[in-house]
């Protein structure tokens, strides 16, 4: 057994030797050997009849699994005989004619981990009558494989087995024109450097395949994207105000002036974007009931609805955004009129709030670069799935812009005097859900009643306000309603200009995702309550 290893160990120290002729007319004799860096040195000798030419074109690019290719370099080609031997990127031609030719090469990317794989013959346009070769490495083989026949086929060759001398030979005998003779020779581990490459398919779902430079951007995306998700909760847990400042309870009051206090003169239209980051029709209906206590709107009972009509023209005291509510409240001419009418004034709101220092621009920006990207994305995929391959980086980018598009969505803009407000407007909620009308003069009753009414609207503690001053032996009056109207009926017209612009809101979304649609509200929506 030393013998048959220090052998195998000779053989393959020696350079290729000359191969044996072949002895019969149109066969080959071939010798390969294994290198120490890893390269496959072959020798073939192969009997050409004469009057016959025999052509064999060998590609270097081999479907391996997985959606993959296998490259394979062929080098340093020799040719000792009559024809002519070429490389090109993609194969590797012979063309020989009658006589006896012995062909000389080098193969690199044959050795894949600790398996050797060749075809010893292939692609031949002529039958080979028989074919033999030996295989030498620097140490002696574990197993040996062979298959002769036609492509993709599993039919075993005439004979593969390792000698007692430590050499594999292969022999295998007619070999129609086209079949092909393939050896695959496991050696013990780290017997030579791994030399195999292995590349995408050029198909489409090659292009698809996870490579090293897809697997890089992949692992900075997630880093990325982790980041950014840190960042995006970071700032949503500041945004998320839960409690009122220590010591900074609100009391409800009216001020020497006359005029209801309200923490930074903040407008009860403001308090969905302060609260939640964007307006909603609560903020709309608080807009319309502060016109009205602040003697912009007329408000009176019509027909089992409520009608508005201008009271005092609009003048510099109302923001932009006060100014198109005034203005679709007169048009709309009734509350029904409004359920009728989509009023968008979120980003005049949001604007305003900028303005005042309480939130930061929206970062619509990002939100618009990051559509882009998708679109970018989803070319740049179609482009490389047809072209070079590595599509997943267009995927890559598509997922980016999305995530882009997200974070525009979820990034807080409020600042920390936005912060400071807010907690604030829970303060006053607060005092609105516990208020003690009793504690405040009769005159005061009905100006603090009123002023108070839209905050209530706006901060969901409509109710509590309405019946701590309902409650009371006499209650106050409505100034800014027609009529004899007490806090409830005030309540109950509160309730429905919240009710008719989230019915528009609904409708505007229903004709948004329905553009055939009509402008009608869905069928079902109730009208608003008729005052009492």
């Amino acid at each position: 057994m030393l013998a048959a290893a220090a052998l195998a160990l000779l053989l393959a120290a020696a350079p290729v030797d000359q191969p044996p002729l072949p002895t019969l007319p149109q066969s080959a004799e071939i010798q390969l050997k294994l290198e120490r860096d890893g390269s496959l040195s072959v020798a073939e000798a192969i009997s050409v009849p004469n009057g016959v030419t025999m052509d064999r074109r060998v590609a270097l690019r081999v479907a391996a699994p997985h959606h993959r290719d296998r490259l394979y370099q062929v080098r340093d080609v020799v040719l000792e005989g009559s024809g002519t031997a070429s490389v090109d990127k993609d194969a590797f031609t012979v063309h020989l004619t009658s006589g006896t030719s012995i062909l000389r090469y080098t193969v690199d990317g044959a050795v894949d981990g600790d398996r050797v794989t060749w075809e010893l013959a292939g692609g031949w346009s002529a039958e080979l009558k028989f074919l033999r070769a030996s295989f030498a490495a620097p140490k002696i083989p574990t197993a040996v494989d062979c298959l002769a026949g036609p492509p993709d086929s599993d039919f075993p060759c005439g004979a593969a087995q390792i000698d007692h001398a430590g050499l594999t030979r292969f022999s295998q005998q007619n070999l129609a024109a086209g079949q092909r003779m393939a050896a695959t020779v496991e050696l013990p581990a780290g017997t030579v450097p791994a030399n195999a490459v292995v590349v995408p398919a050029a198909t489409i779902a090659g292009a698809f395949v996870l490579t090293a430079p897809v697997g890089w951007a992949w692992t900075a995306f997630a880093a990325l994207l982790l980041l950014t998700a840190a960042l995006v909760w970071r700032a949503r847990r500041r945004f998320h105000v839960k409690a009122p400042p220590p010591g900074g309870r609100f009391h409800v009051k009216a001020t020497e002036g006359g005029e209801f206090e309200s923490p930074e003169g903040v407008l009860p239209g403001h308090v969905g974007v302060l609260l939640h980051g964007r307006a909603g029709p609560a903020d709309l209906a608080a807009t319309v009931l502060d016109l009205a206590v602040r003697n912009y709107l007329w408000v009176s009972a019509e027909d089992g609805d409520w009608r508005l009509t201008r009271r005092n023209p609009p003048d510099e005291h109302l923001t932009a955004f006060e100014r198109a509510v005034f203005e679709a409240a007169e048009d709309a001419g009734t509350v029904a009129g409004l359920r009728r009418r989509h009023v968008d004034v979120d980003d005049a709101l949001y604007a305003d709030a900028v303005r005042r220092g309480w939130v930061a621009r929206k970062p619509r920006r990002l939100g618009r670069a990051g559509i882009r990207v998708v679109f970018y994305g989803l070319f740049l995929t179609v482009l490389l799935a047809l072209t070079v391959g590595y599509a997943q980086l267009g995927v890559i980018l598509v997922l980016a812009g999305v995530a882009a598009v997200v974070t525009s969505a979820a990034l807080p803009a409020r600042r920390r005097a936005g912060t400071d407000l807010s907690r604030r407007l829970l303060g006053v909620a607060e005092a609105l859900a516990s208020a003690k009308p009793k504690d405040l003069t009769k005159p005061q009753r009905e100006l603090v009643f009123s002023r108070a009414l839209p905050y209530a609207s706006a901060l969901g503690e409509l109710a509590p306000w309405v019946a701590a001053f309902a409650a009371l032996p006499h209650p106050p009056r409505v100034y800014w309603h027609a009529g004899d109207v007490a806090p409830d009926q005030a309540g109950s017209f509160a309730t429905a200009l919240a009710g008719a612009f989230a019915g528009a809101r609904r409708a505007h979304l229903l004709d948004t995702a329905r553009p055939h649609a009509g402008a009608d509200p869905p069928a079902g929506t109730p009208e608003p309550a008729p005052p009492s």
